[in-house]
């Protein structure tokens, strides 16, 4: 790849990633109840499933994929409904008032998780790489350092991108501390992370 062709893809990419989607919401929504880190690890979750299929689009491997389409059905409906479940919980605990951001903590690890299944819940993402990189890649002859470079790419267009979003949620965090404020929030984060999983179910 050449230098034109690196800072078009990571425009292009950058771009996208501006645009909210449901990996956004999930994303924003958990920032906002428990904090930057937590938002940092759905993003890298969803870095992780973004980087398979960038993989699968560079190495021809679309054929494959699409021959196992329903098992990505199923990821599809089962983030769906973890996503839906998740942001019940979290309408459901607002009557508890200052204590639900610590009683609805979750691992970093079901973070990472999460943003996996929501990245992986979007087969159309691999038909997507697959017609976009031609515009920007030699895919005769990708070689080893391309794709590390695609990779990065990826990283910093889409990584910034969600990691401000993650920083903007967590601040509006920070300035309200009363139970008021915290049941508020908690509304805001469980109708976000319900919409990000009816988008998973209905649009993707």
């Amino acid at each position: 790849m050449i230098f034109q062709q690196v800072i078009a893809l990571f425009f292009a990419m950058f771009i996208l990633a501006i645009v909210p989607g449901p990996a956004v919401f999930a994303m924003v929504s958990r920032s906002l109840l428990n904090g930057f880190s937590h938002g940092a690890a759905i993003t890298f979750g969803v870095l992780l499933g973004d980087f398979l299929y960038i993989l699968l689009a560079l190495f021809g491997l679309s054929t494959i994929a699409n021959a196992i389409s329903p098992a990505f059905e199923l990821i599809k409906y089962a983030s769906a409904l973890y996503l839906c479940w998740l942001g019940f919980n979290m309408l459901r605990a607002t009557a508890k008032g200052a204590k639900l951001t610590t009683a609805l903590r979750v691992s970093q690890f079901k973070n990472i998780l999460t943003g996996s299944f929501i990245a992986l819940s979007n087969p159309k993402a691999l038909i997507f790489y697959v017609s976009f990189f031609p515009a920007f890649v030699p895919m005769n002859h990708v070689s080893f350092t391309d794709v590390i470079l695609i990779l990065t790419i990826a990283t910093c267009a889409f990584g910034s991108v969600n990691l401000a979003y993650a920083y903007l949620a967590s601040g509006a965090k920070r300035l309200f501390i009363s139970p008021n404020f915290t049941t508020i929030m908690n509304r805001i984060a469980g109708s976000i992370m319900l919409l990000s999983g009816i988008l998973v179910a209905i649009t993707i």
